[in-house]
């Protein structure tokens, strides 16, 4: 079955509540016939896993959809099994794939969204949805048993994406990161997903939602610029 994926680049605008500019894009996404979602938590580290469910569910409740957190179950490989949609919330990717491979829930979601049910992700949540967690923006604070993700997609996204430039460091930005990682990784796309934007997975279409531009790199090759709204079905 065709693949349904709603990867998000960031949870909050500056200046909004949480989840805010997501929320009629979540509604559209998941329709009415959904009644719940199961939760991944595991990119949490500064807070608990019942504070950020519980913050996540805040805003899923008020859209029609109840939260149920997979840290909760003793069986988290079952509860996605029977999961009507699964969501993965953002934070430490290194964490979030430790767990994820830990658990086993890794290769179950890849399943069950194989089977068409929807998923959604924002920040490392998109990042997970890759082939790898390679263009996270994150610190490797714990150490996977592998870089590989779900492979939902066949690109990579960075999230959180920016072209400002910091006066007076000397640092890379972040294009220079990306083109050493096409050095590395010579085969891949990446996707430069800025804070607002996502990209919705659908019925074979790759179509991106925003109101600002999006970034394709490919390597030795020039960067390639979008506007809002655009199909992006050479991403497939």
């Amino acid at each position: 079955m065709s693949k349904r994926l709603l990867l998000i680049s960031n949870s909050t605008n500056y200046g909004e509540e949480y989840l805010a500019y997501t929320k009629p894009q979540i509604k559209n996404f998941l329709g009415k016939d959904i009644r719940e979602v199961i939760f991944v938590p595991y990119a949490g580290v500064s807070v608990s896993y019942d504070e950020y469910s519980a913050r996540v569910a805040g805003v899923f409740n008020k859209l029609g959809y109840e939260v149920k957190p997979v840290h909760r179950f003793e069986d988290p490989v079952d509860a996605i099994a029977k999961a009507a949609a699964i969501v993965v919330g953002g934070g430490n990717t290194f964490h979030l794939v430790h767990l994820m491979h830990q658990t086993g829930i890794m290769d179950a979601i890849r399943e069950r969204v194989s089977q068409g049910i929807p998923f959604i992700g924002w920040s490392a949540g998109s990042n997970v949805a890759c082939p790898s967690l390679k263009t996270t923006n994150d610190m490797p604070i714990v150490q996977p048993s592998s870089f590989e993700t779900l492979g939902l997609i066949t690109f990579q996204i960075n999230p959180h994406y920016t072209d400002a430039i910091i006066p007076n460091h000397n640092g890379e930005t972040r294009e220079q990161r990306i083109r050493e990682f096409l050095v590395a990784n010579p085969d891949m796309v990446v996707v430069g997903l800025k804070e607002g934007t996502m990209l919705r997975v659908e019925n074979g279409e790759v179509k991106y939602i925003g109101n600002k531009t999006v970034k394709v790199f490919r390597k030795d090759e020039p960067t390639l610029e979008f506007d809002r709204n655009a199909i992006l079905d050479f991403l497939k």
